[in-house]
């Protein structure tokens, strides 16, 4: 997974030094409330040790999960996902849609200061200069902050959907310019 920069940002890989943000980030209920098909808080530490080392083994030259870091402090903001969607299905783990999917997840400390505008752009830019032609992004619908980002970052919204996760979401696409 390339390093990326943006003018403020660097997106990189994980560390075991970014256990702590990480647990702060997902412990959050504002946070995890538009997450996943039943939402939760992580509760206990040992849950970031996990997602931070499987976010580090994530090794693909146009995929990543990268942490958002702030060039000037060295803070982190929170992370972007560029991967595989995964289609509704009956079992479990879902198999994959055959859509690339791109999301983010902010600490609200980085809300409303284009954190995600700026780094999604930028992977958004990876992205189709690595091949890829066309890239999803799959937000629960009462999301409205990731949407707008969404319609910011050149995405069109489609419409709602329940191909994806086993939810209903609001579906945006772009394709390569």
């Amino acid at each position: 997974m390339p390093n990326l920069e943006t003018e403020r940002f660097n997106l990189r890989g994980w560390g075991e030094a970014d256990t702590d943000f990480v647990f702060d980030l997902y412990s959050r209920w504002e946070v995890q409330r538009y997450i996943g098909r039943v939402p939760r808080v992580m509760e206990d530490r040992s849950e970031a040790v996990e997602r931070v080392a499987r976010n580090a083994a994530f090794n693909h030259p146009i995929y990543g999960i990268w942490a958002i870091e702030d060039r000037e402090s060295g803070h982190l903001a929170g992370a972007l996902m560029l991967k595989e969607l995964p289609a509704s299905g009956p079992t479990e783990p879902l198999q994959p849609s055959g859509e690339i999917e791109i999301g983010w997840h902010l600490h609200p400390d980085w809300w409303g200061k284009g954190v995600a505008t700026e780094a999604a752009g930028r992977v958004l830019e990876h992205a189709f200069a690595s091949g890829l032609t066309r890239v999803v992004a799959v937000i629960q619908p009462a999301n409205a902050a990731s949407q707008r980002v969404a319609t910011r970052i050149g995405m069109t919204h489609q419409g709602a959907t329940d191909r994806f996760y086993n939810t209903v979401c609001e579906f945006y696409t772009i394709q390569q310019p």
